[in-house]
């Protein structure tokens, strides 16, 4: 009965925090365990190292989004890239999906980018449906690199279950992901400005020297914290305090496009996103040590090997579960619920933890712009003034693009693994 009228309010809208804490409270009491217990949960979250980084990249990346930075590393794309057959669609891929990851949410991207690039593309003769849905669709495998809060959330989550899954070898495993999918986008994108006879632009040295000067502040950035994780010279918590504290002093000092006085309400906004997150992640940890306590892995996973013997049906089924979870639950909620479950599981079929963060997060990346709760589907309608049916139309040829990429992802084990071993 209560649990019932749980998912009542949670479908009128709840909290997805003040849901979690509501089902774990439940649970706790129905078993005769202290409810207070569900508060060391957050204790635990106070002691990760990796939990240090989340706030810190995503106040650096709501710098960004508030500056005129989208602008300017959007030229430097268009620069480099423009001259290529679908050189702006291959821009606007790469300029979502980098910024897609530093904000850890593609809505961010958005609102950010969005205004610049649809009416752009519209400007180069892209038809409008085509520019609705690659604006709406072409970042969502920014999720698959650093600094993603998701990514970093699934590092979280798996490490203490699955100890090889360190935040290095989770940052090498999503780079050929990530790029085959913005590979995939890109060769679309060319075909498309064929199909619609989209003449391509000349490239111009000169143009590419003064984009390159425009934003010498921050195109250094990515690579600079890339290339320290990769080095080994960097851990997560470090570069997440140069992206936080660089981004102040370029943005506000600098550059002097965010006014002090506008700091604090950006990092209100950011805040607000990693304190939703960390309450549902703490929560969510609480119900896991019940679900741990009460043997649902081990039911579940008698369950399903009494049903599918096959590790390329297990892996098939798999896609299309967390399909569906992608349509009908937000990231984070999604991370946190299922990724304890699916542990376990893919273990006793073979396989690695970190191919399956790859499986999850690509899945869940998808869901952004799959209905009913594509959470891009709605920022864009409000973006954009569109019908929703419309941009759900629009994104289609880009969601199954990504569905190919994503069996790639899910049968060939390599394109996760090669670096990350």
């Amino acid at each position: 009965m209560i649990v019932g009228a749980i998912a009542v309010l949670a479908l009128l809208g709840a909290p997805m925090f003040a849901v979690f804490a509501a089902l774990a409270w439940t649970a706790y009491a129905r078993d005769g365990i202290a409810p207070a217990l569900i508060l060391n949960e957050l204790n635990r979250l106070a002691a990760m190292p990796l939990l240090r980084a989340m706030p810190l990249f995503a106040l650096g990346g709501y710098l960004l989004a508030e500056s005129r930075a989208p602008e300017r590393l959007l030229r430097l794309s268009r620069a480099a890239f423009g001259w290529l057959p679908g050189g702006l669609p291959a821009v606007t891929i790469l300029a979502c999906t980098l910024f897609t990851a530093f904000t850890g949410a593609s809505g961010v991207t958005l609102v950010a980018l969005g205004g610049l690039l649809l009416p752009a593309l519209k400007a180069d003769g892209y038809r409008d449906r085509y520019a609705l849905g690659l604006v709406t669709s072409g970042g969502n495998f920014g999720v698959l690199l650093v600094p993603s809060l998701p990514l970093i959330l699934y590092g979280i989550i798996a490490s203490p279950i699955a100890p090889e899954v360190t935040m290095e070898r989770l940052v090498a495993a999503g780079l050929l992901p990530a790029a085959l999918g913005i590979a995939a986008l890109g060769a679309h994108g060319a075909w498309s400005a064929r199909q619609q006879s989209v003449p391509r632009t000349r490239f111009s040295a000169r143009e590419l020297g003064a984009a390159l000067w425009a934003a010498r502040w921050e195109a250094p950035l990515p690579v600079l914290i890339l290339l320290g994780i990769y080095s080994g010279r960097l851990v997560l918590s470090d570069a997440a305090v140069i992206t936080a504290a660089y981004a102040l002093v370029v943005e506000t000092l600098i550059l002097r496009e965010v006014k002090w006085t506008d700091v604090g309400r950006i990092a209100r906004d950011a805040m607000i996103l990693v304190g939703g997150v960390l309450v549902i992640l703490g929560m969510g940890m609480a119900i896991t040590n019940w679900m741990v306590d009460q043997e649902i892995p081990q039911r579940l996973l008698r369950a399903v090997q009494s049903r599918i013997a096959s590790p390329l049906a297990f892996l098939l089924t798999l896609n299309v579960f967390l399909l569906a979870v992608g349509c009908a639950m937000d990231i984070y909620t999604a991370i946190v619920v299922i990724v304890p479950l699916l542990l376990p599981l893919g273990r006793a079929y073979g396989v690695d933890p970190l191919h399956l963060g790859m499986i999850v997060l690509a899945n869940l990346a998808i869901g952004y712009s799959t209905p009913p709760v594509g959470m891009n589907l709605f920022i864009a309608a409000i973006r954009f003034r569109r019908p929703l049916v419309e941009l759900v139309r629009a994104s289609l040829p880009f969601i199954v693009v990504l569905l190919v990429v994503l069996g790639l992802i899910t049968y060939v084990p390599s394109i996760s693994l090669i670096w990350a071993r």
